[in-house]
């Protein structure tokens, strides 16, 4: 974490916040006073330097904001006299997206299964099982030996015995229970109790026209300022849910030689400081899932063999007004 300001006809402050840095170096790329630096981010990645992804020299520093706009991911922002400059009219703004339409949303979950950065937030309201099952059940305590037959071999463990009986003075303090939530009347435990102590019957068969259809509801949303849009979510939905917008197009190429090749299972550098999960390692090579990949570029930054080629055609980066602002900002684009 960092914070620059200067004060005088206006308050400007600089603000960096680590946990949203990817360590991508857009944001160094396109300073025009070279005052932001990148640290060793496969360390860092891994744990064994603490420190941030990114540093800055204060006194270079202009504050001029085209870090705080170019990083697509909001890990840098500057206020003026409090206002966050993306907020303001005459500065350019990413046009991306990730939204979970909640109409067609099922609360299956496995959206926020797959997020690699725990920005999704999912919850879901299941109706009570008694609702959905009907049936009736008793045992008769004089006829019960609490031999635990019933208990032991109930599907989905709705009987409880407490105190089961080491000896025959143990039996006066045994007490057998079913809990109504948990059984589904299938009938096991009155097929297979030797002493005909169960009566069940099942009536959710019989009743089912009666029983109201089940209704699933949830809340499933995505945190904007910590999706880095890799699109895991979009596509593991099975109902096609949720839409992404990434904030680049273009193409991630490995381009090996006879003195530098992909080390694979023995490095995984671009692996570990991959923030989609977009790297895996197939037959001990580093293969990107270009379906996955933001092409944000810390893999290029991370690859000690350099052979890693990032090409960005195009970003969704609109409302460039300026000239001079046009030309450092293009500089993420490939010429």
């Amino acid at each position: 974490m960092f914070n620059v300001e200067r004060t005088g006809s206006e308050i400007r402050k600089l603000k960096y916040d680590d946990s949203k840095c990817l360590g991508c170096g857009i944001c160094s790329e396109v300073c025009p006073t070279t005052s932001l630096r990148l640290g060793p981010i496969v360390p860092i990645a891994r744990g064994l330097i603490e420190m941030d992804y990114l540093s800055v020299n204060a006194d270079s520093c202009v504050l001029c904001g085209i870090c705080s706009v170019a990083c697509p991911f909001d890990a840098l922002s500057l206020t003026v006299d409090g206002n966050d400059i993306k907020e303001m009219a005459n500065y350019p703004t990413w046009e991306v997206e990730s939204d979970v339409c909640e109409d067609d949303c099922v609360y299956c979950g496995r959206c926020a299964i797959a997020c690699p950065r725990d920005a999704i937030v999912f919850e879901r309201n299941l109706p009570a099982r008694e609702a959905l099952v009907r049936g009736e059940i008793d045992i008769d305590d004089e006829k019960c030996i609490y031999c635990s037959f019933c208990a032991e071999l109930c599907p989905p463990g709705a009987i409880t015995i407490t105190n089961v009986p080491t000896s025959s003075v143990d039996l006066s303090n045994s007490s057998i229970e079913v809990d109504p939530s948990k059984c589904v009347f299938c009938g096991v435990c009155k097929r297979v109790c030797p002493q005909d102590a169960i009566t069940e019957i099942c009536s959710t068969c019989m009743l089912q026209d009666q029983i109201e259809v089940p209704e699933v509801t949830g809340t499933t949303f995505i945190i904007e300022n910590e999706c880095v849009n890799c699109s895991w979510c979009k596509e593991i939905c099975p109902v096609d849910a949720i839409n992404v917008t990434k904030p680049f197009e273009g193409k991630l190429e490995v381009v090996e030689t006879e003195e530098s090749v992909c080390k694979g299972d023995s490095c995984h550098a671009c692996q570990d400081v991959c923030s989609c999960n977009a790297v895996e390692i197939v037959d001990g090579k580093a293969v990107t899932n270009l379906t996955f990949c933001n092409l944000c570029g810390a893999c290029i930054t991370a690859c000690p063999q350099n052979i890693r080629q990032i090409s960005r055609t195009s970003m969704k980066l609109t409302n460039i007004t300026s000239e001079s602002w046009n030309e450092c900002l293009n500089k993420v684009l490939d010429e």
